[in-house]
């Protein structure tokens, strides 16, 4: 079974910015950027713009075991940065993040997700 992939996009029908589901990956009009979603507001199907991010952004992993940050769950943290994971004794590297997250890859555990940016 096919995964569906929702993005937020702003539906014309509507007039607001909502989640929406693809509808599936063929291009629209052969332009690669175009394609149909299904608002899940009004249940209308229109064209929107969809401008995946890179699937594999090369972020180079090799952790700075000098220049690091120790992981805490209320600090922000930038792609790229090295940081210490003190409860797993494990070093990493922040590959990606999203909304209230991180992306780690460390040394032994592999990638993990973590919090960021949390109030108290």
């Amino acid at each position: 079974m096919a995964r569906i992939k929702n993005i937020e996009a702003f539906c014309t029908v509507c007039g607001n910015v909502t989640k929406m589901e693809l509808g599936g990956d063929i291009p629209v009009f052969g332009n690669v950027n175009k394609r149909w979603a299904k608002c899940k507001k009004c249940r209308q199907k229109v064209v929107v713009d969809y401008n995946p991010a890179p699937t594999e952004k090369e972020i180079d992993t090799e952790v700075d075991s000098e220049n690091f940050s120790e992981y805490s769950p209320q600090r922000t943290y930038v792609l790229g940065e090295s940081i210490y994971h003190k409860g797993w004794n494990d070093y990493g590297k922040v590959v990606g993040k999203a909304r209230n997250a991180i992306t780690v890859e460390f040394q032994k555990l592999g990638q993990k997700k973590l919090i960021e940016s949390i109030t108290s």
